[in-house]
């Protein structure tokens, strides 16, 4: 297609392009372009006219705390004994605080999170469990509830004793009846960590028991932490300061169960910032991963705001640590 003579020279370059626009989307010869984008899309990222009323899709992390970075100036903090550290503004999509938010380290309990959220997706709540011999763990230092072949619970049972208790018997019991086995359950936690965005952890099993392949990262745990939050039985759960309830064992006898939270701001051990008022949360602990807590917190405007610490030295210095970095929360 060439351009013809009889056209006022100011007009030839506008014209030429037109027509070899028109020569690509219509196609010259045999063969022809289909347009990927209609162009009258009022939500597209082709556009060729401004329209009054033109729409624009959100972005994947419109409504999430982003850094690429760590967020350190400007602010009184002492983080010197842990190892990764964030406060997320959830109200307002901010990034308070940030220190190797970005870095893998061992989670411990805090896995447990993840585990609530598959199960919490893919289950019921009165979906009745029958333990297996697999959650009669053994391992030293692991925390139990003292689940033994043949139990039964229900999984709103169940969730409490890996939230509150921080059971880790009872994670392997939600990962069989969910999974079907604990690796399958494993591979339900990387997929459901990839659809959030929480793509720099890794998950071998439903409690946080050691393993060099189980990762997480601050960040991570922060969207994990977030998307758990928009089920409410998740958000009473980890509010909860005790808990007492009836489950039966292999041939229907009653077995009582009763514990209390493992947070020790819920039990008063530790006081956040006046102007901070904590809801709840999740600790972990390891011999690899140290002390890590994970918190839901508001201040007196009612914003909320999720607030993470891995790999601090001891409980001690972990909670002093916390109430620290919620001391940044300005109102």
């Amino acid at each position: 297609m060439r351009c013809t003579n009889s056209f006022k020279t100011i007009k030839k370059p506008l014209i030429c392009m037109v027509l070899v626009l028109s020569s690509l989307l219509t196609g010259c010869g045999n063969q022809s372009y289909d347009m990927v984008y209609n162009p009258n899309m009022a939500v597209s990222s082709f556009s060729i006219f401004g329209t009054k009323d033109a729409e624009v899709a959100d972005s994947f992390a419109s409504d999430l705390c982003v850094s690429a970075s760590d967020i350190l100036d400007n602010m009184d903090v002492d983080m010197s004994e842990a190892g990764a550290a964030g406060l997320f503004n959830i109200t307002d999509s901010k990034v308070v605080y940030a220190k190797n938010i970005h870095s893998q380290m061992y989670p411990a309990s805090l896995t447990k999170i993840m585990t609530a959220l598959v199960a919490l997706k893919y289950g019921n709540l009165d979906d009745v469990i029958t333990v297996t011999a697999n959650a009669e763990i053994t391992e030293s230092g692991a925390q139990l509830c003292g689940l033994k072949a043949g139990d039964t619970l229900t999984l709103d049972q169940a969730l409490h004793a890996l939230l509150i208790h921080s059971a880790n018997d009872a994670g392997v019991a939600i990962a069989e009846h969910i999974g079907g086995s604990i690796e399958e359950f494993a591979d339900m936690m990387n997929e459901e960590a990839k659809e959030i965005g929480a793509t720099n952890s890794h998950f071998v099993n439903p409690h946080g028991l050691h393993d060099e392949n189980h990762y997480v990262t601050a960040y991570d745990l922060y969207l994990i932490f977030n998307e758990a939050l928009k089920y409410d039985r998740f958000a009473e759960i980890i509010q909860t300061t005790s808990y007492d309830t009836v489950y039966y064992d292999s041939i229907g006898e009653p077995k009582e169960l009763s514990f209390e939270t493992t947070n020790q701001y819920l039990k008063g051990v530790y006081n956040a910032p006046e102007n901070v008022t904590v809801i709840g949360g999740k600790t972990g602990t390891t011999n690899a991963a140290l002390s890590c807590l994970i918190l839901y917190v508001k201040d007196t405007s009612a914003k909320s705001y999720v607030s993470v610490i891995l790999h601090s030295k001891e409980r001690g210095i972990l909670y002093t640590e916390m109430s620290d970095l919620l001391d940044e929360i300005k109102n």
